[in-house]
């Protein structure tokens, strides 16, 4: 089935023509005609499916009929991040080339007063943030009775921002008759709720489980101390393999440190997080996409709505606090029918997030070098081994228990100074086994005696020993 097919106009099947697509994605298929038709729809797809133009190119054709009016948009998509939302303005703006739209993008970090004057000359197409959006309206800069149709796009991140009180409040000042439209790329039990109280009996179009990831992309664990990330992160970059990456951290501070980090190594890399302003942020990623830098470290912020084609790897130096979080950083490579490899570096103290991953994902991650590493069971065998060692040691202490007064004092103090060399003996190995988080070995009972005995010096001690 072609776009055709799909009952889209002569003008947006020659614009579609012109960026080099023939056939449809399968979320594509799904979704444009019940859209055509008015229908409320939810669709659930991973990224990088082409989700996006799912809901641009109907919406496109529908909006071609009519006309906008100052500072009332007939149509409204709500993103929740800017680099979300400056994606979805660069596909209206690729695919409606050829119709006389008026879009506007209603973001952070930027000049409040220019977005103003945008909407004083009508809108047919309104882009935004939940926060930004809510403050023009407290202001009385925007009417939304006149909206038609919404889309609330990466629902799920929506609800990971806090964002849905928001939502909330943005559908009940828009028209109750409207045409609603939800994408996501999970369906947690909030999106669900969500979804039954603003949609009208929407179809679902849902082409791949929610929460599941990329076929295309080979997943990948990497062992590591904390000390050693770094150090392995930059083995993995200078792969051949890797052309271009994404580097993913759970803090700012991590992302600015470690961008600092990599360009005094020599590597071609840039850094987009929150506190960067719209206009650095922008120019972060114009430099990646046109290849100046092939390396790209960047906090949550930009997990989703990055879309840059041919990124042939990502790295979670961090693991993600959130198990969704990970299938959308995955996400940004293996794009468009494209193969990618999606590296997690994971200390001891993230193998519980890996299991919440894998537990989401319904997949088991494969662990680099797991087979040439001694596995947790294996390592105990190896410090039996020391064991008869330590129990050799009563042989240089049996001087003590040669001497003739033993029998003459069988009393129980002697089982305290048993237990003292057991510490001394034993400490090297009780760091190591802490290390392989094994249980440490049973301490030898070596009778020796030293200076953790408090007591008086017994007088049979001075007898015997020569």
């Amino acid at each position: 089935m072609g776009f055709a097919e799909l009952g889209l106009s002569d003008e947006l099947l020659r614009a579609i023509e012109d960026a080099g697509y023939t056939e449809p994605t399968p979320i594509q298929k799904g979704t444009i005609s019940p859209v055509l038709m008015g229908k409320d729809l939810i669709g659930i797809a991973q990224t990088g499916t082409g989700k996006t133009a799912s809901f641009v190119l109907p919406m496109i054709d529908v909006l071609s009929q009519g006309r906008s009016r100052a500072r009332m948009p007939r149509s409204l998509i709500l993103a929740p991040t800017r680099e979300l939302a400056q994606q979805v303005s660069e596909n209206f703006e690729k695919y409606g080339k050829y119709h006389n739209l008026s879009m506007v993008l209603l973001i952070g970090g930027v000049q409040m007063g220019d977005q103003i004057k945008a909407l004083d000359g009508g809108v047919d197409v309104l882009i935004a943030t939940p926060g930004r959006l809510l403050d023009l309206f407290e202001r009385g800069k925007i009417l939304l009775t006149g909206c038609d149709l919404l889309v609330i796009d990466e629902a799920d991140r929506m609800l990971d921002m806090g964002f849905i009180p928001d939502i909330e409040s943005i559908c009940q000042k828009l028209p109750k008759n409207r045409q609603t439209l939800l994408f996501s790329a999970t369906m947690p039990p909030p999106i669900k709720k969500l979804a039954d109280q603003f949609l009208t009996d929407p179809k679902m179009i849902e082409v791949a489980r929610a929460a599941t990831t990329n076929k295309n992309i080979e997943q990948l664990i990497v062992p590591v101390s904390p000390r050693a990330k770094k150090g392995k992160l930059k083995d993995i970059l200078r792969k051949d393999a890797v052309e271009t990456a994404i580097i993913f951290c759970n803090r700012k501070t991590t992302v600015r440190d470690l961008e600092a980090d990599l360009r005094k190594a020599g590597f071609k890399v840039g850094q987009i997080q929150g506190d960067m302003d719209q206009a650095n942020r922008i120019a972060e990623l114009d430099r990646f996409k046109s290849g100046e830098i092939n390396i790209l470290v960047a906090s949550d912020v930009a997990a989703r709505g990055l879309d840059v084609k041919g990124v042939s790897t990502v790295i979670n130096y961090d693991v993600p606090w959130h198990p969704d979080d990970y299938v959308h950083r995955i996400g940004r490579t293996g794009r468009a029918g494209a193969t990618g490899t999606a590296y997690s570096l994971v200390t001891k103290a993230d193998e519980e997030h890996i299991d919440s991953i894998e537990k989401l994902t319904k997949n088991k991650i494969r662990r680099i070098g797991e087979k040439d590493t001694p596995s947790k069971k294996e390592a105990p065998a190896n410090k039996d081994e020391d064991k008869p060692a330590a129990k050799k040691a009563p042989k240089k202490a049996e001087k003590p228990k040669a001497s003739p007064a033993k029998d003459e004092q069988p009393k129980p103090e002697k089982a305290k100074p048993k237990k003292a060399p057991a510490k001394r003996k034993t400490k090297k190995v009780d760091a190591e086994a802490e290390v392989e988080n094994d249980t440490p070995p049973t301490p030898s009972v070596v009778p020796t005696y030293d200076d953790d005995w408090n007591g008086p010096m017994p007088d049979f001690l001075h007898h015997g020993v020569n």
